[in-house]
């Protein structure tokens, strides 16, 4: 690691950047909190951008989507949150590109970066964590335990740090989505939540900065996912409303292109309870490996009539 982004480890307020725009960027709650209270004493709408780094086109449609908000003032945080891997899953893999997400961020205006520490996020003796009950149940949550408890306890500690007027999340983890709604519900959090459509490659896979870990081959199969959701949404089109006969399509098209399915399901959109008939608008889910990698996606199956 170079001089820089050593420095930007410091427990200060500090601004590196061109002369364009001066990206401030700070690793230590008090400071972050006072900055937040400041704009906010002076009229503004803060926004938070909880994400893990290794920033991608989706990231930056999420701080679009806050500017459109009405966010006068965005904040980025960038944590690897290692409370949602299980001891099996890819902390030590997961990309890590500081410099360039602090690029990235310069050039699309962002106001401050929050770079906690592990310690600054977990204190030592840190004892508390935050679940969410059925919704954290089942899909991810059965395949990756504690996971979920992971990120409730991050995004409470990430709210309670900037304490956001609103904050942005992308569709693409929609399980994910629907705890943090939740939370902000249960525990009567001040914080908007607004989500924003997934971003996809030309070919339709979801951005995720862990598709960098697929190789040529299994890049290449993973937009069996994609295809398949796209199919069963033309099929309900077409009249079919069976979930079981949508979920074996699902399947089936991701086992053909080689991958290991973890769940393809159809869900209520607000309760994530796995439908067997379609009456009204759901969500189509997956959860796929191909290799090493595990994928997600979901798409919605909407125009439904009740029957």
């Amino acid at each position: 690691m170079n001089s820089q982004a050593k420095n930007i480890r410091t427990s200060r307020l500090e601004s590196i950047g061109s002369t364009s725009h001066v990206l401030a960027v700070e690793s230590r709650v008090d400071s972050v909190r006072a900055q937040s209270r400041s704009w906010r004493r002076e009229g503004h709408q803060v926004a938070l951008i909880p994400t893990m780094g290794a920033l991608h086109a989706g990231h930056l449609s999420l701080i679009e989507q806050a500017r459109a908000q009405g966010a006068d003032r965005v904040i980025v945080s960038i944590f690897v949150n290692p409370t949602q891997f299980g001891k099996d899953e890819d902390l030590d893999r997961y990309p890590r590109d500081l410099e360039g997400d602090l690029e990235m961020l310069r050039s699309m205006d962002v106001d401050l970066v929050f770079t906690p520490s592990v310690d600054t996020m977990y204190p030592n003796g840190s004892q508390t964590t935050v679940t969410v009950g059925h919704l954290s149940r089942h899909l991810c949550g059965l395949s990756r335990p504690g996971h979920f408890a992971g990120v409730a306890t991050v995004v409470s500690i990430l709210f309670h740090s900037t304490e956001p007027d609103v904050a942005v999340f992308g569709e693409k983890d929609f399980q994910q989505l629907q705890i943090i709604r939740q939370l902000v519900c249960d525990q009567h959090m001040p914080t908007r939540i607004v989500s924003a459509p997934i971003i996809r490659e030309a070919d339709g896979l979801a951005m995720s900065s862990r598709n960098a870990h697929l190789s040529g081959q299994e890049r290449v199969a993973s937009r069996a996912l994609y295809r398949a959701l796209t199919e069963i949404q033309a099929m309900v089109a077409q009249g079919e409303r069976d979930v079981s006969i949508l979920t074996r399509h699902l399947r089936s098209t991701c086992v053909d292109a080689g991958g290991r399915v973890d769940y393809a399901s159809v869900v209520d959109p607000t309760t994530l309870s796995a439908l067997t008939y379609l009456t009204a608008p759901a969500r189509a889910l997956l959860a796929v490996q191909f290799g090493a990698t595990r994928l997600i996606d979901n798409a919605p199956i909407g125009n439904i009539e009740s029957v």
